[in-house]
């Protein structure tokens, strides 16, 4: 074996490597463990232990040190599949920001024309703005379109004059600016909101947004939170050096009443009270200012939070003066705190005597972030409050447009320009603070994201902001600048609610069928392999270990689906083994040594190794880009399985033998009994190949048939709609409850079991084309209505809820049809490609094309009949593709053998019909032990994987099954079939003594 050595060290980086990204998730569970048994069950009390600890180091590498917020940026977090919690997506209401730009008006062509092009919209995946420009333009109207956008604020953009691909450009433009800058203000909200391990993402080439909110529960408060207008505003501000005073007289009062309200003086401060209130401001000043951000609890710092309860967790903004000593530093900044202790800064803050004190136009806010020098700390501003209705000076509706720019040092600055209304404004507003020498607040959703000062009047509406920015801060400041004028808002087109309880019992059924899966393999394994078979056992361990650190170190998402593809890695990951295993078998059959045909079988397997497994990466990455949430975490996950699997079959495995070679130890690749398992087999099946058309033949037409009289039982997310899932106390009656719901929708209710006889999933197209929260509190009402009728008293649960709108249904499904058509014409090109013949690759794309309309038929024929659910859904789409993909593995390892055998002797004195037999047979015992493997596994996760993916499961068990059998009666004796007849002489009988030669 070349290059032992650094094999070796590559397992050993590879494996620190791993064992540093999944330790952090070990930290946290530690972290989060201690938290709950503090809380003993009480939410409030374990969110605060956390926010307590989440600036502390909690794991401490010598060389690195990582406080729990930046620990649990690094685990594995988990899905709201598995950890409960909210998914939505956002859709930008491009037909209201089309109106805004034009100014809404009230021309009969123009509306007329964008009403037509939302409804067009909804069937086609054509943008909404060229479908208007379009239905405009068939109108044939007098009017130009560009007269419409020629407005005041968009003149910088547009004129009269402009052309329509201009046009189009124009309003194209306009749509990204909306989506990206509503982006940021979801993030923000987010962010304030306190999610752990939110993921917000724009869905590229939509006018989406994709929000997955594990852990939260207060759904009602996220759905205002997501869908209220954005509020840029500006605001005067007090000067720190007016503020001190005011907070020091907070500092006192706070520190008499809650020593009144304990009762007590505590001994540490009893005689020091005195002292305190006849301080100096320059000493208080030089206490505070040298208190280290992160001191640790001592007995100076008990007496300091007694004497000085605000000042002990706000620090004010403090400076030097020209003589190094402690100064107030001017600006509207006040003070700094940890992020753990605002929530008590904000709670002094509305104490009434506080109220008093604080005058009625001073408010408090924070910063939006961190400032990078104050790491944990967040800024608190004294903002000044004009006599307006909000107290702002000025909206951002006037902004019409904010860049990122350089200064003339090179400094990163934010350019901003408005209309001029807004111009009139700030030339008043700026005069007015350049005079006082105050700053102006920038302040989105209710907290400050800059406060610049003011030097002089700003005439014409062009400022330039500068600061301490670096690019990232000159990014998010200008568009939330931009922010401040968006003429469209966002609404929720889809929405999943996936209960706690239903997440446990998923991670339960995840974790169950992984583990059982891992041993049933590694028995099988050994069963069959004898001690080479442990050598396996040991590949698939490292391979586990290795795909669990490499989603850590990605910071993937880990979704029920992501499990299942672990599980379903366990048994691909024999797939490369099991070559490896059969090719040496074969050599020793030959008569060679154990060392030589270990060596040979590694070198002779590794093509059909590197085809099968990149046929299976490539729908991999065709359904990464298509899918979204637990499907690309599934083919993440796949992707991954593959890569590692490659890595521990081909070097860990060969690493063992070498090992026991060295040291003159007994290797077996099987026992008496599976020696000679399916040795020298001699089947006919190029022979029998018309027998096995016509069985295949007469199954796909029944299937067929099924499809397009039967038809399928549609997901929500193909369809549209709302679905629950329920829970009773005791069983029911489904025709009981789609009665009781038939009756209060007054439409057709789709009931099914859910699991158990007591679980049930309720599917309805009430107010399908509705997707406002009115909508969904009536479709909600009337749900409720319809469960409370079933008789006994039996209660209920509501455990998940899914909002699919038609437009994003439409959209997944087209996504759905274009990934299975894409991936078999790759995979037909890679073949192609490959094999250089065109017969190989239309022998495979025939091949997978019956095993997916074979499955989609048995879907639709046993829908209803099977008590478990057989929807059709992305869930269904990626386990079609992974049969898919596997069908085409099992494919190419036939085809591999025979570009070898047409390369030796008796291939180019053999017809090509008994060649292609030869290759079938030669590769049999491979097929059936690695599909026996994956049979296996997947039974596992069939019964032990929970209800949630159990019909994924039973997709990719079916399909293996249709796969297997396709790749040994279909695929190569089509491919035969498809030769020239010069070139291919036609087998009628298993022995035909006429030669004819094809070129490899």
């Amino acid at each position: 074996m070349q290059s032992k050595g650094l094999i070796k060290f590559l397992v050993v980086v590879v494996s620190l490597a791993c064992l540093y990204s999944l330790s952090f998730t070990f930290v946290t569970r530690k972290v989060e463990s201690d938290a709950a048994e503090y809380a003993k069950g009480d939410m409030l009390k374990e969110k605060a232990y956390l926010d307590s600890v989440a600036g502390q180091v909690v794991y401490n590498l010598g060389i690195a040190k990582y406080t729990y917020r930046e620990a649990k940026a690094r685990e594995i977090a988990l899905g709201l599949d598995l950890k409960g919690g909210m998914n939505v997506t956002m859709e930008i209401s491009l037909d209201e920001l089309i109106r805004n730009l034009a100014n809404n008006p009230k021309d009969e062509n123009f509306n007329k024309s964008l009403a037509s092009a939302v409804a067009k919209s909804r069937t086609t995946n054509t943008s909404l703005i060229d479908l208007f420009v379009d239905e405009y333009k068939a109108t044939k109207a007098g009017t130009p379109i560009a007269s419409f956008f020629a407005t005041k604020d968009n003149s910088a953009s547009v004129s009269a004059n402009s052309s329509e691909g201009q046009i189009r450009t124009f309003l194209k433009r306009e749509a990204d600016n909306a989506i990206e800058n509503s982006y940021k203000v979801l993030r923000t909200r987010i962010d304030k909101f306190g999610v752990a391990s939110p993921n917000i993402q724009i869905q590229q080439g939509t006018n989406r947004i994709l929000v997955e909110l594990p852990g939260i529960k207060d759904e009602e408060r996220v759905r205002k939170l997501l869908q209220g207008s954005a509020k840029l505003e500006f605001y005067d501000t007090h000067s720190n050096f007016d503020v001190y005073p005011m907070l020091e007289n907070i500092d006192k009062s706070l520190a008499a009443t809650l020593k009144s309200e304990k009762g007590t003086t505590p001994a540490s401060t009893k005689d020091t009270t005195a002292a305190d209130t006849s301080a100096s401001d320059e000493n208080l000043l030089a206490n505070l200012g040298a208190k280290p951000a992160d001191s640790d609890s001592s007995a100076a710092t008990a007496q300091l939070a007694s004497q000085n309860p605000l000042f002990a967790i706000l620090n004010p903004s403090v400076g030097q003066d020209q003589n190094g000593q402690p100064a107030l530093a001017p600006g509207a900044a006040v003070g700094y705190a940890n992020l753990k202790d605002t929530a008590r800064v904000n709670q002094y803050l509305s104490r009434p005597e506080v109220r008093s004190i604080i005058p009625a136009n001073l408010k408090f806010m924070w910063a939006v972030k961190p400032e990078s020098r104050t790491q944990d700390f967040l800024t608190l501003y004294a903002i000044k409050l004009a006599n307006t209705e909000t107290g702002a000076v000025m909206t951002g509706d006037v902004i019409t447009d904010a860049s990122e720019n350089f200064d003339e040092h090179n400094k990163p600055i934010v350019n901003m320009s408005m209309n001029a209304e807004g111009a009139r404004q700030w030339r008043r507003v700026t005069a007015q603070a350049a005079q006082s020498k105050s700053s102006i607040a920038i302040i989105l959703d209710g907290v400050v994201y800059s406060a610049p000062g003011v030097d002089k009047e700003i005439a014409g509406g062009n400022s330039m902001i500068s600061g301490s920015f670096t690019i990232d801060d000159t990014k998010d400041l200008a568009n939330v600048l931009k922010a401040g004028r968006l003429p469209t808002s966002a609404k929720i087109v889809e929405e999943a609610i996936v209960g706690p309880s239903l997440g446990q019992a998923a991670i339960d059924a995840g974790v169950n069928s992984a583990v059982i899966g891992f041993v049933v393999v590694m028995i099988f394994m050994v069963a069959y392999y004898s001690n080479a078979g442990i050598a396996a056992n040991i590949a698939v361990v490292f391979n586990v270990f290795f795909l669990l650190g490499i989603l850590a170190s990605l910071n993937a998402v880990l979704t029920l689906p992501g499990i299942a593809g672990i599980v379903l890695t366990m048994g691909t990951a024999v797939d490369a083994n099991v070559l490896i295993y059969e090719r040496m078998r074969e050599e020793l059959g030959l008569g060679k040594s154990m060392r030589q045909a270990i060596a040979d079988g590694y070198k002779h397997a590794m093509p059909s190794i590197l085809d099968s497994q990149i046929t299976t990466l490539l729908v991999g990455v065709i359904l990464f880009f298509t899918g979204s949430g637990p499907i690309q975490g599934f083919a993440t996950t796949l992707m991954i399985g593959i890569i590692t699997s490659l890595f521990t079959a081909i070097f860990i495995s060969r690493l063992i033998f070498e090992y026991l070679l060295d040291r003159n130890k007994k290797i077996s690749i099987s026992f008496p009994w599976s020696a000679n398992t399916l040795k020298n087999a001699n089947f006919g099946f190029v022979a029998k190949r018309k027998t096995y058309y016509a069985i295949s033949a007469i199954v796909s037409v029944l299937c067929i048939i099924s499809i397009f009289t039967k038809g399928f039982s549609l997901g929500v997310d193909f369809q549209g709609g709302r679905t629950y899932t329920v829970r009773y106390d005791q069983n029911v009656n489904l025709e009981e409850v789609r009665a009781n719901l038939d009756g209060v929708f007054g439409t057709t209710t789709e009931v099914k079991t859910f699991g158990s006889d007591n679980q049930i999933k309720v599917t309805t197209t009430y107010h399908i084309e509705e997707t406002s929260d009115e909508a969904d509190a009536e479709v909600l009402a009337k749900l409720n209505e319809g469960l409370t009728k079933v008789d006994g008293g039996n209660k209920y649960e509501i455990l998940s809820q899914q909002k699919v709108g038609p437009s994003i249904a439409s959209d997944i499904r087209d996504r759905a049809i274009y990934a299975a058509i894409f991936s078999i014409l790759i995979i037909a090109a890679y073949i192609l490609v490959r094999f250089r013949r065109w017969q190989y690759s239309a022998a495979a794309a025939i091949s997978t094309t019956h095993d997916g309309i074979v499955l989609l038929g048995i879907f639709s024929a046993l829908d209803g009949l099977v008590p478990f659910s057989l929807d059709i859904d992305q869930h269904f789409v990626a386990a079609i593709l992974t049969v898919l993909a596997y069908s085409v593995n099992d494919t190419v390892v036939v085809f591999d053998r025979l570009r070898e055998y047409l390369t030796k002797p008796f291939g180019k004195n053999e017809n090509l019909g008994g060649t292609v037999n030869r290759a079938i047979n030669s590769t049999l015992s491979r097929t059936i032990i690695t599909s026996l493997t994956l049979i296996f596994v997947l039974a596992v996760l069939f019964i032990f994987g929970g209800e949630v993916i159990r019909g994924f499961s039973f997709a990719i068990l079916i399909g293996i099954i249709v796969a297997t059998y396709s790749s040994i009666f279909i695929a190569a004796p089509t491919m035969y079939d498809l030769m020239p007849e010069n070139e291919a002489v036609k087998e009628s009988a298993p022995k035909v003594n006429e030669v004819k030669t094809v070129t490899p």
